[in-house]
């Protein structure tokens, strides 16, 4: 279901905080949302998660994480498409085992010449190297975080994991209310690492009574079974559940 900005010159931060707590997301110069996405030929139900930036406590292994990585230096700026940010993205984009969009440029314009968010880069540098690159938007109360990407001979850094980190943080600076990092996907866990920053401080929309509520894995369990059975047609209930 989307909700289509792009005629408009800049969303303000209070709309995109409203979309977002009703379970939007960006989706390049658009607002969408959606409780089935397809993969290898099954669908799944999707979860939108938000953080309560005030609840999340780094816990050992984020600390760990923040140590390791502490020479590392990282400036925010607004974004500007440019060729570094591509070539590193092209990079990562070989790197990795799932789909994802061609160039940074069509992940956030989708061919548009105007971005109508508030649109923001945080670059991880090793010396003078650009290693990594986190992109967000600003709300007026929340950040969302749109894609992360990096140079696949830092693997080892975790560098995606320590984005969200930075982000995270860069909210709390703000005294910002919630970090909304997209869905999670029930019985599929490629995108369970949007929970790595604080699961304590997680929360899931529940999209059929249109409230949020503490993370746990048994809601999800709970949310998907009650979206198949409203939404899918019967004959595809038992091939899509399996």
């Amino acid at each position: 279901m989307p909700a289509a900005p792009s005629a408009l010159p800049m969303i303000r931060g209070e709309a995109l905080d409203f979309y977002l707590s009703r379970g939007y997301y960006r989706m390049q110069q658009n607002l969408f949302t959606c409780d089935f996405v397809p993969f290898d030929g099954r669908v799944y139900t999707a979860h939108w998660l938000r953080l309560n930036v005030a609840g999340v406590g780094w816990g050992a292994e984020q600390r760990r994480l923040l140590r390791r990585n502490a020479h590392l230096t990282t400036v925010i700026r607004p974004f500007r498409p440019n060729a570094g940010y591509e070539e590193l993205y092209a990079r990562y984009r070989q790197s990795i085992s799932f789909d994802a969009s061609p160039t940074v440029e069509e992940v956030l314009l989708g061919g548009e010449e105007h971005n109508a968010f508030n649109t923001q880069v945080m670059e991880v540098y090793e010396g003078p190297k650009l290693i990594a690159a986190g992109i967000f938007d600003y709300g007026a109360r929340t950040l969302a975080g749109i894609v992360n990407f990096y140079d696949p001979a830092y693997r080892r850094h975790s560098l995606g994991k320590y984005l969200m980190l930075l982000k995270i943080e860069h909210a709390r600076q703000l005294a910002l209310d919630y970090y909304y990092p997209g869905y999670v996907l029930h019985d599929y866990p490629k995108f369970d690492y949007k929970l790595f920053p604080s699961l304590e401080a997680a929360e899931v929309y529940d999209s059929v009574r249109g409230r949020w509520l503490p993370f746990a894995w048994a809601t999800v369990a709970a949310h998907s079974a009650e979206l198949l059975a409203e939404w899918l047609p019967e004959e595809l209930r038992e091939k899509y559940s399996q």
